[in-house]
């Protein structure tokens, strides 16, 4: 296991260089570029912009593993989820051109409140995943489905539809979510999704809500090799806080 950020919400401002800087600085060993940020890595850049991202990784020790979309399959509107579905292409395409691994995207929200059935749902988001994987496996990348959203964050939600999807090339992201809990303990969630992670967000280790030490050890027994993703607050002196969170970091996986 190693350590990695994703650019929400520290590194929200921060350049590619910049980023690369602080990471090498402080050990952490991957990134998530998330869409919208100042690093700019977006499916509107041309071939030469892709082929500098790309470079500029693979001379450094940072790894560009991932992009963090907001690309969502959730809406009733057909043409909404068909706009989500073009737009995980073209996140699939540029992952290609950079040298990524994975394109993360999020089911986003279950629509009972609207009237609309989970079961329904779940089965549209489920279809919509699959296309997206039958694409990216033309590609050789990963489409890694965040447990997250208003009902999707609940670990069951995630394992129906990644059932009914079943690509190989699709799978889950796990984002240390309260909802994960289970009388203190994530093992049954983590049971449940575990044949599917391939990435793991992680927020403030020093959060005892949340049993971060459980979830190491449970990553280690399932010889999980990838990476655990900060996911944390912006800060005025980050170094200082990057550093602290990797010794933080290397005690709770011991």
């Amino acid at each position: 296991m190693k350590l990695g950020l994703v650019t929400y919400n520290l590194a929200r401002g921060w350049s590619i260089e910049k980023i690369i800087e602080m990471c090498s600085k402080t050990g952490f060993e991957a990134v998530e570029l998330r869409t919208t940020h100042a690093h700019g890595v977006e499916p509107s850049i041309n071939l030469e912009e892709r082929r500098r991202v790309r470079e500029t990784f693979e001379k450094s020790p940072v790894r560009l593993l991932s992009l963090g979309t907001t690309c969502e399959y959730h809406s009733p509107d057909k043409a909404e989820v068909d706009r989500n579905i073009e737009t995980t292409k073209a996140f699939i395409r540029l992952a290609y051109d950079v040298g990524a691994l994975g394109v993360k995207v999020r089911p986003n929200r279950l629509m009972e409140d609207y009237g609309i059935p989970r079961e329904k749902t779940i089965k549209q988001i489920a279809e919509a995943l699959r296309q997206c994987g039958g694409y990216a496996e033309q590609y050789g990348i990963e489409v890694w489905l965040e447990v997250h959203g208003y009902g999707t964050s609940d670990p069951c939600c995630i394992r129906d539809i990644m059932e009914l999807s079943n690509h190989p090339y699709l799978g889950v992201c796990w984002n240390s979510n309260e909802t994960d809990l289970i009388n203190g303990s994530i093992r049954e969630s983590f049971k449940m999704l575990k044949n599917w992670i391939r990435s793991v967000h992680i927020h403030e280790l020093y959060d005892k809500s949340y049993p971060y030490r459980e979830l190491f050890q449970l990553l280690k027994d399932t010889n999980y090799n990838r990476y655990c993703l900060a996911e944390i607050d912006e800060s005025s002196d980050p170094e200082r806080i990057m550093k602290y969170y990797k010794a933080l970091w290397e005690e709770l996986i011991k």
